[in-house]
């Protein structure tokens, strides 16, 4: 978005980080925002704020690893916050999935343009105990979602039953798609 800070962009007429929150706290016991920047805007929403636990805004590793330390939870969801529309049942269908298949990692999956699945890995159901995994697997120099969920048991989560939003997973990288994404 040209270097501002996504979840201060505006949506409907609220920031992104409102919307995330007003969609996640009724699926979730306690909240917490991993951001690296503007962080007094962000703790002005009453719920702790974290910047991330590795250096240089190393990725999405970087938002789960601070969350797994500050988890005080048997298990951690992960949501981004360009991405508004997100299911209103997004935790509950991630833990179902996760005890059914006693799995430690649950990834969203949702049908694109044409119409394949495709893994929304930021949108995750994590086990706290992957911690330890997560710290050796950054300390190496791993970065990608994908290279260190396929190290541990994982099941996805398709989202593509009738009645899903087909947008629930649309991210906005640009303020243009951010307008887009209001249309309804």
């Amino acid at each position: 978005m040209g270097g501002v800070d996504k979840g201060l962009q505006n949506f409907n007429g609220l920031p992104l980080v409102a919307h995330t929150l007003m969609r996640l706290a009724p699926q979730v016991g306690e909240v917490l925002i991993n951001a690296n920047r503007n962080l007094a805007a962000y703790e002005s929403y009453g719920v702790p704020v974290w910047p991330d636990a590795l250096p240089d805004y190393a990725g999405p590793l970087a938002g789960f690893l601070t969350g797994l330390e500050h988890c005080e939870t048997p298990l951690l969801v992960t949501v981004p916050c360009d991405t508004p529309l997100f299911p209103t049942d997004l935790v509950s269908r991630l833990a179902e999935a996760l005890h059914a298949d006693g799995a430690d990692i649950a990834l969203a999956s949702a049908p694109e343009a044409d119409g394949q699945l495709r893994p929304q890995p930021v949108f995750a159901l994590l086990r706290r105990e992957l911690l330890e995994s997560l710290v050796r697997f950054t300390q190496g120099g791993g970065r990608k979602i994908d290279a260190w969920t396929a190290q541990h048991k994982t099941v996805p989560v398709p989202f593509d039953r009738a009645g899903d939003p087909p947008r629930a997973f649309f991210n906005a990288n640009t303020l243009a798609e951010l307008r887009q994404l209001e249309q309804p």
